[in-house]
């Protein structure tokens, strides 16, 4: 047990699904997982852990940013034993050849965030995912027919600029970052520290080029080819 995380050992499993929003953990756990159980509910950051495809899951909420994404990773980590980790998230586009629907597979993430920039003075740190979890979400996603991209994320700190649009994200866009979203990085900076396998995928919700977004509706039935995705990347099956 920690301050943030009321579970004992051996309620996670060793794969673990990370969305920001309590409530989505509680939804994948209701709706994809069989013989969910709930672990966690300490600041109402839910954890469930159940089976998919007859093999151990686990999800858990981190709340929004990556200060907090880096105590539930940290605590993930060492104190419950957790291999792997995959965030499952939405990203706003930065790049018009990616389209509201589509899904955003982070090969590496850059970042505004000091988390990253502090613990590597003098020295600039790139984040990237885990290549084995990378190659097998691109494979299933090329098998599945999903439409997809691999590529650099932004975390950012700051979700309001005070440059509106495409203004606040400087040279990114010209760079080939293809969306932005804000815990990606420190994920990715925590599993190699910790010597963990990590990877992040959203689903582009919300186009800063283009200006279109997704319904409530079309939202949900978005996530759901994520969440089969990462889930089955979780268990290898």
């Amino acid at each position: 047990m920690t301050p943030h995380n009321h579970a004992k050992p051996g309620d996670y499993a060793e794969a673990v699904l990370l969305p920001g929003d309590p409530l989505r953990a509680k939804w994948i756990a209701e709706t994809f997982f069989e013989d969910a159980r709930q672990v966690n509910s300490v600041r109402n950051c839910l954890g469930f852990t159940g089976t998919w495809k007859g093999k151990p899951v686990s999800v858990q909420a981190t709340g929004m940013g990556q200060p907090s994404l880096s105590i539930y990773v940290h605590e993930l980590i060492n104190v419950y034993g957790v291999q792997k980790l995959i965030r499952v998230g939405t990203a706003g586009g930065l790049n018009a050849k990616v389209k509201v629907r589509d899904l955003i597979i982070a090969q590496g993430a850059t970042t505004d965030s000091a988390i990253v920039r502090d613990a590597f003075t003098p020295f600039n740190f790139a984040p990237i995912a885990d290549f084995g979890l990378l190659r097998d979400s691109v494979e299933r996603a090329e098998k599945a027919g999903m439409r997809y991209h691999v590529g650099n994320m932004l975390s950012s700190d700051i979700f309001y600029h005070i440059e509106p649009g495409l203004a606040g994200y400087g040279k990114l866009p010209a760079h080939g970052i293809l969306g932005v979203e804000m815990e990606a990085a420190a994920l990715y900076t925590l599993a190699a520290r910790f010597d963990r396998k990590a990877l992040a995928i959203c689903t582009m919700t919300d186009c800063l080029i283009t200006h279109a977004e997704l319904s409530a509706e079309d939202r949900q039935s978005s996530l759901r080819e994520m969440i089969t995705l990462s889930l089955d990347v979780a268990v290898g099956g």
